[in-house]
Formats: C-alpha cells, sequence, structure tokens
C-alpha cells in the first residue's frame, strides 16, 4: 500500500510517496502554481500521481502553531483536504507538520546546499519528513 505525502503551501505543494511496504519516503517534486487560488491543475496532478503510484491514502500536512492552536492556514489545508478527497477518491489524513519546514532547510544547510537553491527543494523535503514521520507512527502502531 503506498501513501502519498503533503506539504500544501500558497504557491507550492510538496510531494512525497512511500514504498510498498509502507516504510520509507522519497521525495516525488514540486507542484507549482501561479496564483494561490488557482487549484484545478494542482488538483489534477496530484490525481495523476495517486493513479500512477496507486496510492491507498494521501497524508497532508497540518500547519498548527506552535502553541497548538489552528489558524488561517489550518482553514485553507483543511479546504484543500475535502477538494482532494472529492478529486482523488482516498482518504486524506492531516498530520501536524510543524518544524517539518525547518528540518528540511536545516538538512539542507548540513549537506552544504548553498541558501538560494534551498527553496528550490525544501517543500519536496517537508512533504518527506511529513510523510515519513506519519509511516514511523504507523509502525509504531503495529508493534
Amino acid at each position: 500500500m503506498r501513501i502519498l505525502g503533503l506539504d500544501f503551501g500558497s504557491k507550492t505543494v510538496g510531494a512525497a510517496v512511500s514504498d510498498e511496504l509502507g516504510m520509507t519516503a522519497q521525495g516525488l517534486e514540486i507542484i507549482r502554481r501561479k496564483s494561490p487560488g488557482k487549484l484545478r491543475q494542482t488538483l489534477a496532478r496530484i490525481q495523476e500521481l495517486t493513479e500512477e503510484y496507486q496510492v491507498e491514502e494521501i497524508v497532508l500536512g497540518y500547519p498548527k502553531h506552535m502553541n497548538n492552536t489552528e489558524g488561517e492556514r489550518c482553514e485553507r489545508t483543511q479546504e484543500f483536504k475535502e477538494m482532494l478527497e472529492r478529486r482523488c477518491s482516498v482518504p486524506v489524513t492531516l498530520w501536524d507538520e510543524r518544524l517539518t519546514t525547518v528540518e528540511a532547510d536545516r538538512t539542507m544547510m548540513e549537506a552544504g546546499i548553498r541558501r538560494e537553491d534551498r527553496k528550490e527543494y525544501v517543500d519536496k523535503l517537508a512533504a518527506v519528513f511529513i510523510l515519513q514521520s506519519y509511516l514511523d507512527f504507523l509502525s509504531m502502531k503495529r508493534v
């Protein structure tokens, strides 16, 4: 069973997919859009990915504040979740994404990736961290 991980932002969506055993997450791509409100092409690309990889679940990063409250970004993410469920016909799980972008940025810094180049990859790597933390949770639940 493959799971798709998404890091939903105002201009981009980072995408990652699990291996067939549901143990590891690999980055796929960054889906870019010209306007924050234009989601049709973004949803179409995510649907293509779910079909290509035979995805049975989507894990969508949920951007809570550090004090565990929900803001406007959470509201937009919930709306996107509903659109995904209608379009892709697979369950979508919201998953706490706090600090994943920070962790992704730190990982790239430690790897020696220049600051200018990090923006190119941060959303995809954040999607990997979101998905991997969810996969780790599932594996701990099975034990």
